[in-house]
């Protein structure tokens, strides 16, 4: 499954491992992005949360439809995936 970080309307942007079903688009092992903590923008976190910085709070899965989806951005699925595990912890960019 591939990890992508979704932006949706109203300003929420979470990110987890990513796909479409029907009308809707799902993201499951999801953490709102609570504070990005990047100095170069959203695309900074292609790569990962800035260790200590990046504050995820843990979401479970999202279910949104399509149209809400303003955007989403490709990540690498590697160095998401430990902070994507922890899906208890609220500052996990410590873990990463």
């Amino acid at each position: 499954m591939e990890t992508r970080i979704v932006v949706l309307q109203r300003g929420w942007v979470v990110v987890g491992h990513f796909e479409e079903v029907g009308d809707e688009v799902v993201v499951t092992k999801a953490s709102v992005i609570r504070r990005w903590g990047t100095t170069k923008g959203l695309g900074e976190l292609v790569d990962g949360p800035v260790k200590g910085k990046t504050i995820l709070d843990a979401a479970g899965e999202v279910r949104a439809n399509k149209l809400a989806v303003v955007m989403t951005v490709k990540c690498n699925s590697d160095a998401w995936s430990k902070a994507l595990k922890i899906v208890t912890r609220r500052h996990v960019a410590e873990a990463a």
